[in-house]
């Protein structure tokens, strides 16, 4: 039996000893969040999206959102203090986040940046983000991911 590769979001949980259910998929960079979502046989409202923004002050911000919605970047701003905030572009992701586009979760950032979860996330037992890789989500509950990591649930979709 092949042993499970462990990415560095699992390993965050298991060292916080947190519970999760990591799920894998066929990797594929052009798949959608809803598409993932179809895979895993889950509703894509519990699937979410980790988007990496920054500041008209020049600080960075982590907005966590439900794979079909939009990211409402006036509230994002609003929930973030920032008078605007705009994606960041994706050549940046990696050197600042440790992850790449299609990978890029929550937890285990190289750097812990102020991150707001949408608030739809409180109403589920479980919600699913990325695992830190391609291919991989990590299934887990909300609240964990707001303790682990101090997030703040808002209102941050269109």
């Amino acid at each position: 039996m092949k042993k499970e590769e462990k990415t560095n979001v699992m390993r965050v949980l298991d060292g916080k000893k947190i519970q999760y259910e990591s799920h894998t998929y066929e990797q594929d960079a052009t798949l959608t969040g809803e598409e993932i979502a179809g895979i895993l046989g889950e509703d894509a409202k519990k699937v979410f999206k980790t988007l990496v923004t920054q500041g008209k002050s020049g600080a960075y911000y982590v907005f966590v959102v439900p794979v079909q919605a939009e990211l409402d970047l006036k509230k994002a701003a609003k929930a973030a203090g920032e008078k605007a905030v705009s994606m960041i572009k994706q050549k940046e992701l990696l050197p600042l986040t440790g992850y790449v586009h299609g990978g890029c979760s929550p937890i285990g950032m190289k750097k812990q940046f102020p991150t707001f979860i949408h608030e739809t996330a409180e109403g589920y037992e479980k919600i699913f983000v990325s695992g830190g890789k391609v291919g991989y989500q990590i299934e887990v509950a909300p609240g964990d991911i707001v303790s682990l990591i101090r997030a703040t649930f808002a209102d941050i979709v269109s």
